[in-house]
């Protein structure tokens, strides 16, 4: 790596540790409780000191400064989206930002040019950010639930915005009228909330009792043949790289410690924790509540009586939006790239209604099923 990337791996650390100290300065007087404000107080104040770091790391290669500043638009949009997504997103939206700065300086520390001091400096900078990433996990816990069936929900009116959008659009092109296009929309929508809602309902309730049976399965076992597992547990310690010392201690507490044992198994050989099996009923309420929102909203030109030369464009864009903003919750909960997700479900969401309007059009002509 040159200097000059250097300076401007630099800068834009400099700008982002501004602007985030900022933000966190920002939220902690917005949250009702004391302690989260304390702690968003207490990383605001670590990334003052990080910013600072890098404010020295450019004076001492003669960068002009001056024209740094915090991200006066990002601090809007999170402080905006803190009263729109609420606290449990927005701390997810800011750990991505921590993500991506936890590979900045790795990358740093690797290729740069840096003195002793600096790679020691960058190190603790490191530190800190990951001590973030775990307050975070921390917070995070806390609306685990929540985050589940933001999830639930937002899969739910992904499902029906397209569906019904796609159906909405074919009558449109067979029809040229609003009132069958809002009249058949909204069969399909209603139907299809109750499917989706339902089948929801019935797969998370197998699935919880499937999972919940082997688990109770595991826990019984492992308090009469203890020494079964056991042998299971060594393989699986040693084929992850624990040494057999370590292998000796993990195992011997957990023989002593039959639901532990159990526990491990269950986690380790199928990939089941307890505290992850979600509610059945609320998994098949958000779905379908949420589907008839998605499935709504390309409906309201059509309900409106708007002519369809009119009618269709709009629906497409209030389609557009409601895509774009149900792609921003799921890359944020799911902490993927905002910008690939928002194109992947617009143009997957636009391209199946447009498929199914063509058809609809072909279908017109046809059947000579059209009205003008």
């Amino acid at each position: 790596m040159n200097e000059d990337e250097t300076v401007e791996i630099a800068k834009k650390a400099l700008i982002d540790e501004l602007t985030a100290s900022k933000i966190y300065f920002k939220l902690s007087g917005k949250v009702k409780d004391p302690r989260l404000s304390r702690k968003l107080i207490k990383i605001a104040k670590m990334e003052e000191e990080h910013a600072k770091f890098w404010i020295e790391f450019l004076r001492k290669r003669k960068i002009d400064i001056r024209g740094l500043k915090e991200n006066k638009v990002k601090m809007l949009i999170m402080t905006s989206l803190f009263r729109l997504i609420g606290l449990a997103l927005t701390i997810k939206l800011l750990e991505i930002d921590e993500n991506e700065a936890i590979e900045t300086y790795t990358y740093l520390l690797e290729k740069a040019k840096l003195s002793e001091n600096e790679r020691e400096r960058i190190r603790k900078i490191l530190e800190d950010e990951l001590v973030h990433e775990h307050e975070f996990d921390e917070e995070e816990s806390r609306f685990k639930d929540f985050l589940n069936h933001i999830r639930d929900a937002v899969l739910g009116m992904n499902d029906g915005l397209v569906e019904v959008l796609s159906v909405s659009a074919g009558l449109a092109g067979a029809y040229g009228l609003p009132f069958p296009v809002a009249v058949g929309g909204g069969i399909v929508g209603l139907a299809g909330a109750l499917s989706m809602g339902i089948g929801t309902y019935v797969s998370v309730k197998a699935q919880k009792q499937v999972r919940l049976g082997i688990v109770s399965r595991i826990m019984l076992a492992s308090k009469y043949v203890a020494h079964v597992f056991k042998e299971k547990l060594v393989t699986i310690m040693l084929r992850k790289g624990f040494s057999k010392k370590t292998v000796e201690t993990i195992v011997t507490d957990a023989i002593n410690n039959k639901s532990l044992l159990g526990k491990i198994i269950a986690e380790e050989e199928y990939g089941l924790k307890e505290e992850f099996v979600e509610n059945p009923m609320k998994s098949g309420l958000y779905t379908g509540m949420f589907y008839i929102v998605g499935a709504f909203v390309p409906l309201i030109p059509y309900f409106a009586m708007l002519p369809v030369i009119y009618a269709i464009p709009l629906s497409f864009l209030l389609a557009t939006a409601l895509l774009s903003f149900t792609g921003f919750i799921i890359a944020v909960s799911a902490e993927v790239k905002i910008k690939s997700k928002i194109i992947e479900l617009v143009l997957t969401g636009l391209g199946s209604a447009s498929l199914t309007y063509a058809i609809g059009r072909i279908a017109s002509l046809l059947l000579g099923i059209e009205v003008s």
